[in-house]
């Protein structure tokens, strides 16, 4: 049974081909594109097994290098499905797809998001980076231009003018970014993935993602950080 069920069949490669082609999926989306590939080529389908059916996929791609990842969003904490390249770093990736200048302007919003206290970079502050690259200077219509794809592409995700890295972008460059950015990168104390979007405690340190401090607190009647007890100073989402 286990050596039937490691078979890649025509379900297995009809949905990579859908995942790939959407470059990131949300988990209801990727339960109903599971039982339609089923479906259709006629492969016997639990509606519980999506992770199994994941990793069979998984094993005839490490060859490739690559890997179905699942990750979460930290707007509102569901799981989402990426196909992830391991034989690439985010940035040559990128680099095929865009230029030096737009590539160096991506690098410093990132160091814009990732040192900020919550996680969000604000137009205004990315666009006076424009005409302080090294490359070479950027005209502000013309980053306006390229903010608009990278949230296109889902690199970015944009709310109220204020930008902060798309869900496709952590699950992607996870390990990019806690090693390039090792005294800031946090994970969260609660999942223990990265956390770009969070709240941090006051008192010792420790950040969470703004679906699991949710989650935690729900229970308590007072706050407590999970780490060192002091009362949790921040607003409970």
């Amino acid at each position: 049974n286990t050596a039937m069920a490691a078979q890649m069949t025509d379900a297995h490669r009809r949905f990579l081909q859908v995942l790939m082609s959407k470059g990131i999926t949300e988990g209801s989306e990727a339960r109903k594109l599971h039982h339609y590939c089923c479906e259709t080529d006629k492969v016997s389908y639990a509606h519980d097994k999506l992770d199994d059916f994941i990793s069979t996929i998984n094993r005839h791609l490490q060859p490739l290098f690559m890997q179905i990842r699942k990750g979460m969003s930290e707007e509102d904490g569901r799981a989402h499905y990426a196909v992830v390249n391991l034989a690439e770093t985010e940035v040559t990736k990128m680099a095929s797809d865009y230029t030096e200048i737009e590539l160096e302007l991506f690098r410093k919003i990132m160091d814009l998001i990732i040192l900020s206290e919550n996680g969000f970079a604000s137009s205004t502050d990315i666009l006076n980076l424009a005409d302080k690259l090294k490359t070479k200077k950027m005209k502000k219509k013309e980053a306006e231009q390229v903010l608009q794809v990278f949230v296109e592409d889902k690199w970015l995700s944009e709310k109220n003018g204020e930008y902060t890295l798309h869900t496709r972008c952590i699950i992607e460059m996870e390990q990019y970014i806690l090693s390039n950015y090792q005294d800031v990168a946090m994970k969260c104390n609660i999942c223990h993935s990265l956390a770009v979007q969070s709240q941090v405690c006051e008192s010792c340190g420790i950040g969470m993602h703004l679906p699991c401090v949710r989650k935690y607190f729900k229970a308590q009647t007072e706050p407590r950080c999970p780490q060192c007890n002091e009362f949790w100073s921040c607003d409970i989402p």
